[in-house]
């Protein structure tokens, strides 16, 4: 992120805002857990079941994008159920 600074939580406030203002009404049907990811700086983005196809469909579009991905029908993209156990 050269040349750009950015506060902590800054790149989720803005990808959020996009994603509710500009593109959750343009997607359609999509199916539930479909990521969209999206470049914070220029709001373009790119929508696929697998986030890393998603981001490297728009980083090869917009190379060096301010990337914030949205995993659609859930509150958080990821989740971690249980715990971590020793081998």
């Amino acid at each position: 992120m050269v040349g750009r600074d950015y506060v902590p939580g800054d790149i989720a406030v803005r990808g959020q805002s996009i994603f509710r203002d500009q593109i959750r009404s343009q997607l359609g049907p999509v199916e539930k857990g479909t990521f969209v990811v999206i470049d914070i700086e220029s709001g373009d983005y790119e929508v696929d079941a697998r986030d890393a196809t998603a981001t490297r469909r728009l980083l090869k579009r917009r190379p060096g994008a301010v990337t914030y991905g949205v995993r659609v029908g859930y509150r958080a993209a990821y989740s971690h159920v249980g715990g971590f156990h020793k081998p």
